[in-house]
This record gives structure tokens, sequence and C-alpha cells, in this order.
């Protein structure tokens, strides 16, 4: 359908779409016509909308470009922003609207179903495995349903950033902070290794730091059905049996890709470089090369980049992005129990600069219904 070319155009295409209550809708056009004769551009409605909780920004860009449909997935799941977009991918920020309460879903590309019969029976098969994890420190998977061909994943809704992003925005951590998240994303592999699932892709993309300072690890048991060459992903390589990204990737990865919980301790290490740090520990180079280097080189000295990092805590680093296996932590808890010392003094909560904010129709959605949802007649 075409854009909306004047406010009542724009007011039309939201009454179709029904993400806004009928009476409410009405109130509003009332208000509008009382306030005398204004601008007629959509633009202009599409912000005020946002302004007063009536419409989230996804909504309203989706509406201004003449799309009304499918703001409902399901039946049950209506969208509300985007979360974001990618080779993995893309993450929506919903509510659920019988249960009234904010999740996160995530879409299975459609490309990865296509030349692989077996693609939707592994996701499935993974999906329900995760679910089973239920530790604070791992997003939790809360169900699997499709709609059509379009195959999604509904999980928790993590208000707050990847340490990606938090890194890239405001630059590299304390030394005590980073200790602190790196703990807490060990637990979490913990508590997955005792149920048999690897990672494969631990980066600070995949680590979630929420308002309260919680990292949970995202993705877990499912990070082979999001990969694609963008992203500086490794999806394929030779065989096309390497999985991960390059730039965290542990060395037996790109060699034979045998990996258990070992691999994504080193990956969890070069996390803790890169937090510690701002750079991944072989920041230049092509995917090969890096690939190449975590097999062959070690990253350039930590206290040459930082030099207030303990000696103690560049051993531990090293010790996590030991070549050989044998050579590493063996188990999350033997690291939790060798960050000790720097994790015995507490931290306050991430600033709240650090975290993301959403329009004001994204948080509490449910409060434009002037009647409970009910499902069947």
């Amino acid at each position: 359908m075409p854009s909306p070319a004047s406010t009542t155009d724009f007011i039309d295409l939201v009454r179709k779409s029904a993400l806004i209550d009928g009476q409410r809708l009405d109130a509003f056009e009332r208000a509008l016509a009382a306030a005398g004769p204004g601008a007629d551009r959509p633009q202009a409605i599409a912000q005020r909308m946002i302004r007063d909780g009536l419409l989230t920004t996804f909504q309203a860009k989706q509406i201004l470009q003449g799309k009304w449909r499918r703001f409902l997935i399901s039946g049950k799941y209506k969208l509300l922003e985007m979360l974001g977009a990618g080779g993995m991918g893309a993450v929506y920020l919903c509510e659920h609207i019988f249960m009234r309460r904010l999740v996160a879903l995530k879409v299975l590309p459609i490309d990865k179903l296509q030349g692989d019969t077996s693609a939707l029976e592994r996701f499935y098969r993974e999906a329900r495995a995760a679910g089973q994890l239920k530790h604070e420190n791992i997003v939790h998977t809360y169900d699997i349903d499709h709609e059509g061909d379009l195959h999604f994943l509904v999980m928790e809704f993590v208000e707050g950033s990847s340490l990606q992003e938090i890194v890239g925005k405001h630059g590299r951590m304390d030394v005590t902070r980073a200790s602190h998240y790196v703990r807490q994303a060990a637990l979490g592999l913990q508590h997955a290794h005792e149920a048999g699932l690897v990672h494969r892709d631990i980066k600070p993309g995949n680590l979630l730091l929420d308002r309260s300072g919680t990292v949970k690890v995202l993705d877990l048991g499912l990070a082979r059905f999001f990969h694609t060459h963008k992203d500086n992903l490794t999806e394929k390589y030779d065989d096309g049996s390497v999985l991960g990204t390059a730039d965290y990737l542990a060395p037996e990865q790109a060699m034979n890709n045998q990996v258990d919980i070992r691999s994504d301790l080193y990956s969890l290490g070069a996390t803790f470089y890169f937090l510690l740090t701002g750079k991944a520990p072989f920041q230049e180079g092509t995917i090969t090369q890096k690939l190449l280097w975590h097999q062959t080189k070690n990253p350039p000295p930590l206290r040459d980049k930082r030099a207030d990092v303990p000696a103690g805590l560049v051993e531990l680093i090293e010790k996590l992005m030991a070549k050989a296996p044998a050579d590493r932590y063996q188990t999350p808890t033997a690291l939790v129990e060798a960050l000790a010392p720097w994790t015995a003094t507490p931290i306050p909560s991430p600033p709240a600069e650090e975290m993301p904010t959403y329009s004001p129709a994204a948080l509490k959605p449910w409060s434009q219904n002037s009647a409970p949802v009910v499902p069947f007649s």
C-alpha cells in the first residue's frame, strides 16, 4: 500500500492496523480536531502518537511506509520494536497480549531452511534443549513457534545492552567491573555445561547486561543457526564445518570443530581481553588471518594496552586463551574461583546512559487497552 499522504490517511492506516484501542484513537482524533488546523503531515502526527504513548517508533515507521498488516504474529504476539537485525535474523520486542508481558522474538532466517532439510529439525531440537535451562545468567527460552514459514523463538526480554555495545560507545571497562561480568557469564556457562550444551559463539555481543547489573548469556545452544558471512562470522571455512566469530574463536573450532566447554572458555577469555582493552585480541586482518593467528600467535600483550591490569589477571586471561584446551581452565567453575580476588568488591548497577531507551508505548503496551484481552468468546 502507498505511504499515507495526509493525516487522515495515516490515522486510517492506524485504525486498520488495530494497534490502538478504538476508543482511545477516537479520543486522539477529537483532541486533534479541538487543537485547530495545523500542518497536515503524517510525520508530525506519527511523532505526536509516539510522544503520547499510542505508537512505538517501529510501528509508526512501518505505518508511514504504508505497512499496516502483520503487527500480530501467531495470534498472540504484538510487534512493538525491532531490537536488532543481522546475520542471525531479526529480533523484536513483543507484547504477549494474553499474558500481558514483554518478550523477545527471534526469527530464524528463512535461508537457513533452504538446501538443508535437517536444519529445522535441529533448530527445534536445540531450542527445546535450551528451553530447559533456567539460570539468572542465561536468557531464558520460553517457547518455539511458527506462522507459516516464519519460525521463531520466544525469549526473555532483557532490558539492557550487550557488552559489545557498551564498550563500543563508552570505552573499555574498569578492571573490577569487567571481572564481575566475566564471572557472571562463567556461572551461566557452568549451568549449560552441566546440561551438556556448548555455546560455540561466546562474544561481547552475546552477553547482555540489564539495568540491575546482571549479565545474561544469549543464544546458548543455538549459535549454529544464526551465522552468515556478515558480521565477521565464519559459518563456512574450508569444509564448511566452522561456526563462530573469528575475533573470538577457539583454535580447535577452526581446525576440526571439536568443541567442548573449554572452547567457550577460550572465547570468554578473548571477550575479557576486549572488555579491558576495547579491542579484540587480533583486531586487524582478514577472517582467514584471524583464524590462523588464534592457532599460532599470542595476542598483543595486555599490559602494553592497559598498564593497570594486575599481573595475576593477565595470567588468568592468558590461561583462558591457551592454544591447547588441556592448558586452559577445565570448567567455568574453576574460572569463577580464580576470579575471586578481583570480584570480592561489589560493583554498582550500570549507569543509565549505557542502557537503551524505548518509546513510551513499548514498555507497558497493555495500558493502551481499556478492557482486558479475551482470546475466546
